[in-house]
Protein backbone atom coordinates (compact mmCIF):
# COMPACT_ATOMS: atom_id res chain seq x y z
CA UNK A 1 0.00 0.00 0.00
CA UNK A 2 1.44 3.31 -1.41
CA UNK A 3 2.64 5.51 1.75
CA UNK A 4 1.33 9.40 1.86
CA UNK A 5 5.02 10.51 1.04
CA UNK A 6 4.74 8.22 -2.16
CA UNK A 7 1.43 10.22 -2.93
CA UNK A 8 2.68 13.56 -2.05
CA UNK A 9 6.01 12.85 -4.15
CA UNK A 10 3.44 11.51 -7.44
CA UNK A 11 1.05 14.64 -7.00
CA UNK A 12 4.11 17.21 -6.52
CA UNK A 13 5.65 15.51 -9.99
CA UNK A 14 2.40 16.40 -11.97
CA UNK A 15 2.28 19.77 -10.78
CA UNK A 16 5.86 20.39 -11.75
CA UNK A 17 4.79 19.18 -14.85
CA UNK A 18 1.90 20.90 -15.55
CA UNK A 19 3.72 24.14 -14.85
CA UNK A 20 6.68 23.24 -16.99
CA UNK A 21 3.71 22.39 -19.85
CA UNK A 22 2.12 26.01 -19.47
CA UNK A 23 5.66 27.69 -19.52
CA UNK A 24 6.43 25.81 -22.70
CA UNK A 25 3.25 26.84 -24.32
CA UNK A 26 3.43 30.43 -22.82
CA UNK A 27 7.56 31.18 -24.47
CA UNK A 28 5.85 29.13 -27.75
CA UNK A 29 2.81 31.56 -27.80
CA UNK A 30 5.23 34.35 -26.99
CA UNK A 31 7.16 33.66 -29.66
CA UNK A 32 4.66 33.31 -31.82
CA UNK A 33 2.56 36.89 -31.15
CA UNK A 34 5.95 38.63 -31.54
CA UNK A 35 7.04 36.96 -35.07
CA UNK A 36 3.58 37.46 -36.42
CA UNK A 37 3.70 40.95 -35.14
CA UNK A 38 7.14 41.65 -36.94
CA UNK A 39 5.51 40.02 -39.99
CA UNK A 40 2.57 42.52 -39.57
CA UNK A 41 4.99 45.09 -39.23
CA UNK A 42 6.85 44.10 -42.63
CA UNK A 43 3.71 43.74 -44.25
CA UNK A 44 2.45 47.28 -43.50
CA UNK A 45 5.72 48.81 -44.95
CA UNK A 46 5.46 46.51 -48.04
CA UNK A 47 1.70 47.88 -48.99
CA UNK A 48 2.87 51.55 -48.34
CA UNK A 49 5.88 51.53 -50.34
CA UNK A 50 3.68 49.54 -52.83
CA UNK A 51 0.86 52.28 -52.72
CA UNK A 52 3.87 55.39 -53.45
CA UNK A 53 4.26 56.84 -56.71
CA UNK A 54 2.24 57.34 -59.47
CA UNK A 55 0.85 60.92 -57.99
CA UNK A 56 -0.01 58.81 -54.84
CA UNK A 57 1.35 59.09 -51.18
CA UNK A 58 0.32 57.50 -48.23
CA UNK A 59 2.17 57.01 -44.43
CA UNK A 60 1.80 55.80 -41.33
CA UNK A 61 3.95 57.48 -38.93
CA UNK A 62 6.62 55.04 -36.76
CA UNK A 63 4.21 51.74 -37.40
CA UNK A 64 4.83 49.15 -34.59
CA UNK A 65 2.43 46.16 -33.65
CA UNK A 66 0.67 45.57 -30.63
CA UNK A 67 -1.85 43.95 -28.46
CA UNK A 68 -0.20 41.57 -26.58
CA UNK A 69 -0.96 38.86 -25.56
CA UNK A 70 -4.92 38.28 -26.44
CA UNK A 71 -4.51 40.94 -29.50
CA UNK A 72 -2.68 42.06 -32.46
CA UNK A 73 -2.74 45.34 -34.48
CA UNK A 74 -1.23 48.26 -35.50
CA UNK A 75 0.03 51.54 -34.03
CA UNK A 76 0.64 54.80 -36.09
CA UNK A 77 1.24 58.08 -34.17
CA UNK A 78 -0.41 59.72 -37.33
CA UNK A 79 -1.54 59.04 -41.02
CA UNK A 80 -1.64 60.56 -44.52
CA UNK A 81 -2.87 59.60 -48.05
CA UNK A 82 -2.59 61.45 -51.21
CA UNK A 83 -3.82 61.00 -54.38
CA UNK A 84 -2.74 64.24 -56.82
CA UNK A 85 -4.56 63.16 -59.81
CA UNK A 86 -7.96 62.45 -57.67
CA UNK A 87 -7.41 66.11 -55.51
CA UNK A 88 -8.24 63.59 -52.66
CA UNK A 89 -5.68 64.78 -49.23
CA UNK A 90 -6.37 62.99 -46.02
CA UNK A 91 -4.22 63.54 -42.67
CA UNK A 92 -5.04 62.51 -39.17
CA UNK A 93 -4.04 61.80 -35.51
CA UNK A 94 -2.65 58.61 -34.28
CA UNK A 95 -4.92 55.37 -35.62
CA UNK A 96 -4.74 52.07 -33.51
CA UNK A 97 -6.45 49.07 -34.87
CA UNK A 98 -6.42 45.56 -32.94
CA UNK A 99 -8.17 42.21 -33.85
CA UNK A 100 -8.51 39.17 -31.31
CA UNK A 101 -6.10 36.70 -32.09
CA UNK A 102 -8.23 33.59 -32.44
CA UNK A 103 -10.37 35.89 -35.37
CA UNK A 104 -8.03 38.42 -36.84
CA UNK A 105 -10.06 38.88 -39.92
CA UNK A 106 -12.82 41.37 -37.66
CA UNK A 107 -10.83 44.57 -37.31
CA UNK A 108 -11.36 47.52 -34.88
CA UNK A 109 -9.91 50.73 -34.77
CA UNK A 110 -10.02 54.22 -34.15
CA UNK A 111 -8.30 57.36 -34.78
CA UNK A 112 -7.47 60.77 -32.67
CA UNK A 113 -8.83 64.05 -34.22
CA UNK A 114 -8.32 66.43 -35.79
CA UNK A 115 -7.70 65.12 -39.79
CA UNK A 116 -7.44 67.85 -42.51
CA UNK A 117 -9.18 66.66 -45.68
CA UNK A 118 -9.61 67.44 -49.40
CA UNK A 119 -12.12 66.62 -51.90
CA UNK A 120 -12.66 67.32 -55.05
CA UNK A 121 -15.29 70.42 -55.52
CA UNK A 122 -15.12 70.83 -52.14
CA UNK A 123 -13.19 73.58 -49.88
CA UNK A 124 -10.33 72.00 -47.63
CA UNK A 125 -11.49 71.23 -44.67
CA UNK A 126 -10.81 69.97 -40.85
CA UNK A 127 -13.22 67.65 -38.90
CA UNK A 128 -12.34 67.27 -35.19
CA UNK A 129 -14.49 64.76 -32.85
CA UNK A 130 -15.03 63.37 -29.84
CA UNK A 131 -14.28 59.76 -30.70
CA UNK A 132 -14.11 58.07 -34.04
CA UNK A 133 -14.15 54.19 -34.29
CA UNK A 134 -14.40 51.76 -36.98
CA UNK A 135 -14.83 47.96 -37.19
CA UNK A 136 -14.53 45.50 -40.14
CA UNK A 137 -14.75 42.01 -41.77
CA UNK A 138 -11.61 41.54 -43.98
CA UNK A 139 -11.73 39.43 -47.33
CA UNK A 140 -10.22 39.64 -50.42
CA UNK A 141 -10.08 42.17 -52.13
CA UNK A 142 -12.19 43.67 -50.04
CA UNK A 143 -13.64 43.95 -46.62
CA UNK A 144 -16.95 42.49 -46.49
CA UNK A 145 -18.68 44.84 -44.00
CA UNK A 146 -17.29 48.25 -42.62
CA UNK A 147 -18.83 50.11 -39.82
CA UNK A 148 -17.82 53.87 -38.76
CA UNK A 149 -19.09 55.75 -35.61
CA UNK A 150 -18.58 59.31 -34.79
CA UNK A 151 -19.49 61.26 -31.54
CA UNK A 152 -19.34 64.91 -31.22
CA UNK A 153 -18.38 66.45 -34.93
CA UNK A 154 -17.22 69.66 -36.17
CA UNK A 155 -16.39 70.25 -39.77
CA UNK A 156 -15.01 73.49 -40.54
CA UNK A 157 -12.68 75.64 -43.27
CA UNK A 158 -8.91 74.80 -43.03
CA UNK A 159 -8.65 78.76 -44.01
CA UNK A 160 -11.04 81.89 -43.67
CA UNK A 161 -13.82 81.56 -41.54
CA UNK A 162 -12.75 78.81 -39.48
CA UNK A 163 -16.28 78.80 -37.66
CA UNK A 164 -17.65 75.64 -38.20
CA UNK A 165 -19.88 74.97 -41.24
CA UNK A 166 -21.67 71.90 -39.56
CA UNK A 167 -21.59 69.73 -36.06
CA UNK A 168 -22.88 66.71 -35.50
CA UNK A 169 -23.62 64.92 -32.13
CA UNK A 170 -23.71 61.62 -33.88
CA UNK A 171 -23.29 60.30 -37.23
CA UNK A 172 -23.37 56.39 -38.28
CA UNK A 173 -21.68 54.50 -41.42
CA UNK A 174 -22.12 50.87 -42.47
CA UNK A 175 -21.58 49.33 -45.90
CA UNK A 176 -21.54 45.89 -46.89
CA UNK A 177 -21.07 43.61 -50.23
CA UNK A 178 -24.19 43.01 -52.47
CA UNK A 179 -22.44 40.66 -55.06
CA UNK A 180 -21.00 43.73 -56.71
CA UNK A 181 -22.78 46.59 -55.57
CA UNK A 182 -22.21 47.84 -52.54
CA UNK A 183 -25.38 48.73 -49.95
CA UNK A 184 -24.55 51.72 -47.52
CA UNK A 185 -26.23 52.74 -44.42
CA UNK A 186 -25.53 56.44 -43.00
CA UNK A 187 -27.15 57.81 -39.79
CA UNK A 188 -26.94 60.97 -38.15
CA UNK A 189 -28.37 63.02 -35.07
CA UNK A 190 -28.14 66.62 -34.34
CA UNK A 191 -26.46 67.77 -37.63
CA UNK A 192 -26.38 71.48 -36.37
CA UNK A 193 -25.26 73.80 -40.03
CA UNK A 194 -23.06 76.88 -38.84
CA UNK A 195 -23.91 80.78 -39.26
CA UNK A 196 -22.02 80.58 -43.18
CA UNK A 197 -24.66 78.52 -44.05
CA UNK A 198 -27.59 79.97 -43.03
CA UNK A 199 -28.09 81.69 -38.96
CA UNK A 200 -30.08 79.98 -36.61
CA UNK A 201 -31.32 77.01 -38.03
CA UNK A 202 -32.58 74.04 -35.99
CA UNK A 203 -30.74 70.94 -36.11
CA UNK A 204 -31.33 68.77 -38.20
CA UNK A 205 -31.66 64.54 -38.24
CA UNK A 206 -31.36 62.02 -40.34
CA UNK A 207 -31.07 58.08 -42.12
CA UNK A 208 -30.12 56.61 -45.37
CA UNK A 209 -30.08 53.52 -47.33
CA UNK A 210 -28.09 53.45 -50.64
CA UNK A 211 -27.64 50.63 -53.11
CA UNK A 212 -24.91 51.55 -55.35
CA UNK A 213 -24.61 49.85 -58.24
CA UNK A 214 -20.88 48.43 -59.42
CA UNK A 215 -19.52 49.55 -56.27
CA UNK A 216 -17.57 46.52 -55.67
CA UNK A 217 -15.45 46.72 -58.95
CA UNK A 218 -15.44 50.91 -58.16
CA UNK A 219 -13.53 50.33 -54.71
CA UNK A 220 -11.45 47.84 -56.52
CA UNK A 221 -10.21 49.86 -59.28
CA UNK A 222 -9.75 52.97 -57.39
CA UNK A 223 -12.11 54.74 -59.69
CA UNK A 224 -14.40 56.57 -57.12
CA UNK A 225 -15.86 59.21 -59.22
CA UNK A 226 -19.37 59.85 -59.59
CA UNK A 227 -19.42 60.24 -63.34
CA UNK A 228 -21.46 57.25 -65.44
CA UNK A 229 -22.38 55.62 -62.22
CA UNK A 230 -25.87 55.51 -61.11
CA UNK A 231 -27.59 53.71 -57.43
CA UNK A 232 -30.84 53.57 -55.79
CA UNK A 233 -32.11 55.42 -52.88
CA UNK A 234 -34.06 52.89 -50.77
CA UNK A 235 -34.83 55.28 -47.84
CA UNK A 236 -33.31 59.05 -47.67
CA UNK A 237 -35.25 60.67 -44.25
CA UNK A 238 -33.93 63.82 -43.22
CA UNK A 239 -36.23 65.78 -40.36
CA UNK A 240 -36.76 68.28 -38.56
CA UNK A 241 -34.61 67.39 -34.74
CA UNK A 242 -38.03 67.39 -32.10
CA UNK A 243 -40.21 68.52 -34.85
CA UNK A 244 -42.33 66.25 -36.75
CA UNK A 245 -41.34 67.72 -39.80
CA UNK A 246 -39.44 65.97 -42.22
CA UNK A 247 -39.09 65.13 -46.03
CA UNK A 248 -38.61 61.46 -47.63
CA UNK A 249 -36.70 60.33 -50.23
CA UNK A 250 -36.60 57.17 -53.10
CA UNK A 251 -35.70 55.88 -56.12
CA UNK A 252 -32.95 55.79 -58.69
CA UNK A 253 -30.53 58.24 -59.86
CA UNK A 254 -27.45 58.65 -61.79
CA UNK A 255 -25.16 60.79 -63.16
CA UNK A 256 -23.56 60.89 -67.01
CA UNK A 257 -20.17 61.08 -68.31
CA UNK A 258 -20.70 65.32 -68.35
CA UNK A 259 -21.58 65.70 -65.01
CA UNK A 260 -25.40 65.45 -65.31
CA UNK A 261 -28.05 64.10 -62.57
CA UNK A 262 -31.15 62.01 -64.22
CA UNK A 263 -33.79 60.61 -61.48
CA UNK A 264 -37.49 59.72 -60.73
CA UNK A 265 -37.61 60.00 -57.22
CA UNK A 266 -40.64 59.82 -54.83
CA UNK A 267 -40.88 62.42 -52.61
CA UNK A 268 -43.32 63.07 -49.28
CA UNK A 269 -43.17 65.49 -46.44
CA UNK A 270 -44.40 65.71 -43.34
CA UNK A 271 -45.61 69.25 -42.63
CA UNK A 272 -44.34 70.97 -46.00
CA UNK A 273 -44.35 74.56 -45.07
CA UNK A 274 -41.94 74.03 -42.34
CA UNK A 275 -39.39 71.84 -44.23
CA UNK A 276 -39.74 74.15 -47.10
CA UNK A 277 -39.31 76.93 -45.48
CA UNK A 278 -36.52 75.96 -43.82
CA UNK A 279 -34.75 74.75 -47.53
CA UNK A 280 -35.55 77.90 -48.59
CA UNK A 281 -33.37 79.54 -45.79
CA UNK A 282 -30.30 77.59 -46.94
CA UNK A 283 -31.15 78.36 -50.64
CA UNK A 284 -32.33 81.71 -50.32
CA UNK A 285 -31.86 83.01 -54.44
CA UNK A 286 -34.53 79.45 -54.90
CA UNK A 287 -36.91 80.69 -52.56
CA UNK A 288 -39.38 81.50 -54.79
CA UNK A 289 -39.81 78.46 -56.53
CA UNK A 290 -39.30 76.42 -53.21
CA UNK A 291 -42.37 77.96 -51.31
CA UNK A 292 -44.58 78.26 -54.73
CA UNK A 293 -43.84 74.79 -54.50
CA UNK A 294 -44.65 74.67 -50.47
CA UNK A 295 -47.96 76.21 -51.12
CA UNK A 296 -48.49 73.36 -53.66
CA UNK A 297 -47.62 70.84 -51.67
CA UNK A 298 -49.70 72.21 -48.75
CA UNK A 299 -52.56 70.94 -50.71
CA UNK A 300 -51.65 67.29 -51.02
CA UNK A 301 -51.02 66.19 -47.25
CA UNK A 302 -48.69 63.52 -46.86
CA UNK A 303 -49.72 62.55 -50.63
CA UNK A 304 -46.19 61.46 -52.14
CA UNK A 305 -45.14 63.38 -55.76
CA UNK A 306 -42.70 62.86 -58.09
CA UNK A 307 -39.19 64.72 -58.43
CA UNK A 308 -37.97 64.29 -61.82
CA UNK A 309 -34.24 65.33 -62.76
CA UNK A 310 -33.76 65.68 -66.61
CA UNK A 311 -30.23 66.54 -67.76
CA UNK A 312 -30.02 68.62 -64.55
CA UNK A 313 -33.46 70.29 -65.15
CA UNK A 314 -35.43 69.63 -61.76
CA UNK A 315 -39.46 69.25 -61.72
CA UNK A 316 -41.79 68.61 -58.71
CA UNK A 317 -44.68 66.90 -59.66
CA UNK A 318 -45.38 69.84 -62.96
CA UNK A 319 -43.78 72.49 -61.37
CA UNK A 320 -39.77 73.41 -62.53
CA UNK A 321 -37.57 74.33 -59.68
CA UNK A 322 -34.74 75.32 -62.30
CA UNK A 323 -31.22 73.51 -62.79
CA UNK A 324 -28.74 71.32 -60.85
CA UNK A 325 -25.34 72.42 -62.36
CA UNK A 326 -23.34 69.32 -63.80
CA UNK A 327 -21.40 67.50 -60.39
Amino acid sequence: MPSGRQKGSRFTRRILLLGAAILVFALGYTGAWFAAARALESEVAATIRGMNGNGVRAYCEEPEAGGYPFRIGLFCRSVFYENVKKGISVRAGAMRSAADVYRPSRVVGEIDSPAAVVLPLLVPMEIRWESLRAGARLADPLPERISVRGEQLAISAQEGDTAPLATLTAMEVHARQQGDAVEAAISFRGLQPGAQIAPDLAPLDGRALVLIEDGVTMAVEGRLDPYGRSAEIRELVVGIAGQNAEISVSGPISIDENGWIDAQLRVSFSDPQIVMDYLARIFPDAREEIMTAASALSSLSDTPVTLNIRKGRLFLGFIPLGTIPPV
